[in-house]
């Protein structure tokens, strides 16, 4: 009987999250590990609040928000009302239970606790057994510069809306940063490396700038996949596409393609892309037009699948035990060298 296959998901908040819970729902879960992206961290009423790896939690956990896609469901926001009543500035909606992630957090940090662990035991204290990795302990946060000058990410995403224009974009703390040895043996170990539908400047592109991890990615033997955001040239949801744009990228899966640019193996893109896998093919060897929106757990569950037998294809591999593709990406599977 063959090992289970050793499946590594780089990812960002919401979308992610969705391709987290897609394996780990799945048949393919028990050696399912996703590193997390941690630059959109950042201190709010004097705690440490780590958007993109509570929405994984929360997610896996079964305990999500799926109306707004992050935080925790059924919360009141007593705490919240309190300090906007004291006079304090509410812009970043936090919930009641929300709160207490972030006071465990935060105090676990100030005892000297490594955040890795920290993550860790907030996972477990939520009944989530797939590991969830940080890149790196260190704290490195994204930065966007607009006329007015250099802000938090969250400032701009939340407080501002997406709304003004984007100059420039820095992620600070990361030239000192280390990768996290559970990350960089994650990696290592992995026979198949999925880069998830998230937003490749904000959030895929910090994990991939703390030093050690693209060495890794790039030494590891895995197969590299990436899934594009964009469908269409748009984003499902949030600001990629503006991102994409003022990072001096193709607002589409080529301009997805072109920040990947040798880190990947294959690429898989929606069916309404399937006009551009000609081009795409210069770019990647191989490309998939397949279902990639995920509005439940079964096209999540299926688009991992999906990405497990494109893996397998892209290798010269068949399962026995694995289901045949689904028919969209069953129409699509001829058109990527194999």
């Amino acid at each position: 009987m063959s090992s289970p296959l050793k499946v590594v998901l780089l990812s960002g908040g919401v979308g992610g999250a969705k391709m987290a819970e897609g394996f780990a729902f799945s048949r393919f879960s028990a050696q399912f590990s996703v590193i997390g992206n941690v630059a959109d961290d950042q201190a709010f009423h004097g705690l440490w609040v780590s958007p993109d790896i509570d929405t994984l939690t929360y997610t896996l956990a079964d305990e999500i928000d799926t109306i707004k896609g992050w935080g925790l469901k059924d919360e009141s926001n007593q705490v919240l009302d309190q300090l906007k009543g004291l006079g304090s500035d509410t812009w970043m909606y936090l919930g009641d239970k929300d709160f207490a992630t972030h006071i465990y957090r935060t105090e676990q940090r100030q005892q000297g606790v490594r955040p890795s662990v920290i993550a860790a035991n907030i996972a477990r204290a939520y009944g989530v057994s797939t590991p969830i990795l940080l890149p790196t302990d260190d704290c490195i946060q994204n930065k966007v510069m607009i006329e007015s000058g250099w802000i938090d990410f969250q400032d701009y995403f939340v407080k501002h809306a997406c709304q003004p224009a984007i100059l420039d974009f820095h992620i600070a703390g990361i030239e000192t940063a280390s990768a996290t040895p559970e990350a960089l043996s994650a990696i290592a170990g992995a026979d198949l490396i999925v880069i998830a539908p998230s937003n490749p400047i904000v959030s895929i592109k910090p994990i991939l700038s703390v030093p050690g991890i693209v060495d890794a990615l790039q030494q590891s033997s895995a197969f590299k996949v990436a899934i594009s955001p964009l469908v269409n040239g748009q984003t499902v949801k949030g600001p990629a596409d503006k991102m994409m744009t003022a990072a001096g990228y193709r607002c589409d899966v080529i301009g997805v393609a072109d920040v990947y640019n040798g880190l990947i193996d294959g690429m898989i893109i929606d069916q309404q892309d399937r006009d551009m896998m000609s081009e795409l093919s210069a770019k990647v060897e191989y490309v998939l037009a397949t279902d990639t929106l995920m509005f439940n757990r079964q096209q999540k569950v299926s688009l991992a699948e999906t990405i497990v037998h494109f893996y397998q294809a892209g290798n010269g591999k068949v399962a026995a035990a694995s289901a045949p593709l689904h028919d969209s990406a069953r129409e699509s599977a001829p058109r990527f060298a194999v």
